[in-house]
């Protein structure tokens, strides 16, 4: 199993509003936009992304940080063999992306997500 990408979700009442913000402020271009999510990222750099959301989708809560990975059934086996479990999932979402939600040892609530066909952009997570 490897990591494809980790990218922070920042909480937003407005995550259009805000995205501009970020657009103005720092040149990023708005790559998707769900309504409830807004992804950007940088032209020139595919690693510089921020997600702005009013909720983690499927009306659950934000997660800190979404992680992409290539297999998740990998990830999802060695959560249970550190002898934890998912909090949310595992699920394929309406969007077409399967993920869980795990909770790290302090508490902060983490998006674990993979493409079927592991070809799409890895903003979508």
């Amino acid at each position: 199993m490897a990591v494809r990408s980790i990218v922070p979700n920042l909480p937003a009442r407005d995550p259009a509003a805000l995205a501009l913000f970020y657009q103005q402020v720092f040149g990023l271009d708005v790559v998707h936009d769900m309504g409830w999510i807004t992804f950007l990222g940088g032209p020139a750099q595919a690693s510089a992304r921020l997600q702005l959301a009013t909720q983690g989708g499927s009306d659950t809560p934000l997660p800190a940080a979404s992680i992409l990975v290539d297999d998740l059934d990998a990830a999802l086996q060695n959560l249970r063999a550190l002898g934890h479990a998912p909090v949310y999932g595992p699920v394929t979402e309406a969007w077409g992306i399967r993920r869980f939600f795990l909770r790290d040892p302090d508490g902060n609530l983490i998006n674990v997500a993979a493409h079927s066909d592991h070809t799409s952009d890895p903003s979508d997570a």
